[in-house]
């Protein structure tokens, strides 16, 4: 079988084998998710270390016709984007598998809906059919609902249940609306993304039909990301969530909406691009600098990891807002190192809750000489999101601002220096409070992580470090795809007289 798709289809298999076995054979089920997570990490990182740089087009391709008729078909493979994203995901996903140890009922369900988790957002950053990105990001995104109702936490469970299904069915909406939009204004015969890419060169959309569907798509999936002011969901949902949940959901899922933009949304509609990009640069000013004032007032240490992941992601969309190489490319990094990033913060808030039974940072306090690896890792872990040099997110917040200085307004790129004063501050205090400071009486039987349980916590670690010190790793693969991306999103409009007769010598 093709190595992408063993990737892609393994954790999906796996679920299948586990619907077929009895409830009661817990660790069964439990060994299976952890098996076909790891196999899948060591698979991506074999694809993310066979990829060359620098080589024209798509590799690792695989293609299965399934409805010509209709234009859609099975079709995979990796550029230097989403090969860093596949091994991004990979990665998560057997962290967030090694902490699912608290998790006491219905297993076999909760097992079964993380792997498809799992798979769904494999197939979507692998997918080069929009029909299959789509249905790939729908089939992970549908479990969090489920596993927030049912394993979430906190009596604003059920709450954060509905308004993240709610939410997130608006997002999913406005962009499924686009993309058929897209596939009917283009006039292609394939919701392939090459061919439609191929296609809209020759035959560019209208510039009324591209202001139309760019926003479809910006918006659409930007309620996915958590973008100001459709952000609301984000922190109630994380905080209620089950660790693995927000693990996957933060570090994972809200990567693909800004993928999809990328990947769909700059190249196929330039000229909306454009036009939109300093609406999108402002908005996400709201992400930066709203959502880290908000992070400062918060004292539960869930909904301050969320609020920080939602200013992370304005960094994101500020790079994709700057349409230069150097914004792109680190948008992408930032992407990379923030998945690794959100999951790890979201592993020791879980750590911490089910050792400590809370998570108030008014009530925690001096872990530190209790749990010396724990306060280890979460001072490590916020000094990642303070961007300090030698992890991952540093050499990523770097380049977008690099090309946000050349690209966008000057009060655009000072507000977001000054997000990054904002999030050190909440960061550095959070630290303080958490771990130093006077011990509480109240946890003096604490007793820090074992062997097994410090591997997801050192995996993790472990990616920030080596992509912060060696961030050549990444964008030596991403800056030829991003170049292209680039290429694409500012190419201009022919006339149609010029469009007619290029099309005429293709045929």
């Amino acid at each position: 079988m093709h190595l992408l798709s063993i990737i892609v289809f393994l954790p999906l298999l796996t679920a299948l084998v586990l619907a077929l076995i009895p409830a009661n054979y817990r660790f069964v089920m439990r060994a299976l998710t952890l098996m076909a997570t790891l196999v899948t990490m060591l698979l991506a990182g074999l694809l993310f270390l066979r990829f060359t740089p620098g080589a024209e087009g798509f590799q690792f391709v695989h293609r299965i016709e399934w409805l010509p008729a209709l234009g859609i078909n099975y079709h995979i493979g990796v550029d230097g984007i989403n090969v860093c994203l596949l091994l991004m995901v990979a990665i998560v996903s057997f962290a967030a598998a090694c902490v699912s140890w608290e998790i006491k009922t219905n297993e076999k369900l909760f097992y079964i809906l993380f792997l498809l988790i799992a798979g769904g957002a494999l197939g979507a950053f692998a997918s080069l059919d929009l029909f299959f990105l789509y249905f790939f990001n729908e089939l992970a995104l549908v479990p969090t609902f489920i596993m927030i109702g049912v394993w979430g936490r906190g009596p604003d469970k059920n709450y954060a249940t509905y308004q993240i299904t709610l939410y997130l069915s608006v997002g999913a909406l406005l962009a499924l609306i686009g993309l058929i939009m897209l596939y009917v204004q283009a006039g292609a015969s394939s919701l392939n993304i090459v061919t439609l890419l191929e296609h809209v060169k020759v035959n560019p959309l209208s510039a009324k039909s591209q202001n139309l569907i760019f926003p479809l798509l910006m918006f659409g999936f930007g309620i996915l990301v958590g973008l100001v002011p459709f952000h609301s969901w984000a922190p109630l949902g994380y905080g209620s969530a089950p660790t693995a949940t927000a693990m996957l959901h933060a570090g994972v899922l809200k990567k693909a909406g800004l993928y999809a933009i990328i990947r769909v949304a700059l190249p196929l509609l330039p000229e909306g691009a454009a036009g939109w990009m300093q609406i999108l640069a402002w908005l996400c000013i709201g992400n930066i600098l709203y959502c880290g004032w908000v992070a400062m007032r918060q004292r539960n240490l869930n909904f301050l990891i969320g609020y920080s992941s939602l200013a992370h992601m304005g960094f994101v969309f500020l790079g994709i807002a700057s349409l230069s190489l150097v914004g792109i490319t680190g948008a992408v990094l930032v992407m990379v190192a923030h998945g690794l990033l959100a999951a790890l913060s979201f592993a020791i808030s879980g750590y911490l809750y089910n050792t400590t039974g809370t998570l108030d940072m008014d009530k925690l306090g001096g872990l530190m000489r209790r749990m010396p690896f724990i306060g280890a890792a979460l001072v490590m872990a916020f000094l990642a999101g303070c961007g300090l040099p030698g992890f991952a997110n540093f050499p990523g917040e770097l380049l977008v601002m690099f090309g946000a200085w050349k690209s966008l307004n000057w009060f655009v790129v000072a507000a977001a220096w000054g997000g990054l004063v904002i999030g050190a501050l909440y960061m550095l205090r959070a630290v303080r409070d958490v771990v130093h400071g006077p011990e509480k009486v109240d946890f003096a039987a604490v007793t820090d992580a074992n062997a097994w349980r410090k591997v997801p916590f050192v995996l993790l670690l472990s990616g920030l470090i080596l992509f912060g010190c060696f961030p050549g790793l990444l964008t030596e693969r991403i800056k030829p795809s991003a170049a292209l991306i680039v290429e694409a999103s500012r190419a201009k409009a022919k006339p149609a007289a010029v469009a007619e007769a290029q099309s005429s010598k293709l045929k």
